[in-house]
């Protein structure tokens, strides 16, 4: 795995996992942690999250979750671009959830560090749109879109065909002069994924090698959680948390969570626990 991710402003050393923290300025998306009405209740969110030691805030204006449907440009960039000048100078990377070359481009001019695409940049100038200078860049695994992802996924090889679309997705960006150490990987869990395939992901992860790039999960209170612990999403917290440190013991470099502060503990107690020594 690489052991630097450039992004944009930043650059950071992969020896110990990051923690993004989830801000949906959607009033629709799956989870009602991390959701939040308007920019200026998403503004307010992000602080706390970076109060509570993320090392990312991604900021997204369209819900991704099954079932959704598309929002309008103008919409999304009214939710989400005045949080990302609002958040300029906060000291985190900013990262963007979006699959719009115009979002894009616009809220890289605004400030933003890092472009999170679950469709993994496949849209019509969405290379273009990212290739010039160096924000960080998230390929994600989705099969189907997210209105009809969840209707029936079905996978030959569900490791190597992850593998395969992530790899040729990179090799793109590669392909455009996108300086290898800006890619991160995101297999996608719960994207065109059952509870049982997402945990068969899960359980093999450490066998998911595509060249070298570092991988970002997200697992924070999915379905897949409450399927194996009976909780409704609000009440996922222990079981997401769980999720996260398997992910990362099985090699995941950055964690996309909703509860900032408990998995940043949870991570600095795995920590002593592996390095056999307790770090500041």
């Amino acid at each position: 795995m690489a052991n630097t991710f450039l992004c944009g402003r930043y650059e950071f050393d992969l020896e110990r996992p990051l923690v993004m923290g989830i801000v949906n300025v959607t009033p629709d998306s799956f989870s009602p942690d991390g959701r939040v009405p308007d920019p200026d209740a998403a503004i307010e969110h992000a602080r706390r999250l970076i109060a509570e030691g993320a090392h990312i805030v991604d900021i997204g204006g369209e819900s991704t979750r099954p079932g959704a449907l598309p929002v309008e440009t103008g919409m999304e960039l009214a939710r989400v671009l005045p949080v990302i000048e609002a958040l300029r100078d906060c000291g985190v990377a900013l990262s963007v959830d979006t699959s719009k070359p115009e979002i894009m481009r616009a809220v890289l001019d605004a400030g933003a560090d890092m472009i999170n695409d679950i469709y993994g940049f496949r849209q019509p100038g969405a290379i273009e749109a990212v290739a010039p200078g160096r924000c960080g860049l998230c390929v994600m695994h989705m099969k189907g879109e997210p209105r009809t992802m969840q209707d029936n996924p079905e996978y030959t090889d569900l490791l190597g065909e992850i593998g395969v679309f992530l790899g040729s997705r990179a090799q793109r960006l590669r392909a455009a002069w996108v300086d290898p150490r800006r890619i991160v990987l995101d297999p996608g869990f719960g994207f065109g994924k059952t509870a049982d395939q997402n945990y068969q992901l899960l359980r093999r992860l450490s066998n998911l090698r595509v060249s070298s790039y570092p991988l970002l999960v997200g697992v924070s209170n999915k379905s897949m959680i409450g399927r194996a612990t009976g909780r409704p999403v609000e009440a996922r917290m222990p079981g997401s948390i769980a999720a996260a440190l398997a992910c990362v013991a099985r090699g995941a470099a950055i964690v996309r969570v909703h509860d900032v502060a408990a998995t940043v503990d949870a991570l600095k107690v795995w920590q002593a626990v592996e390095q056999g020594a307790i770090r500041e």
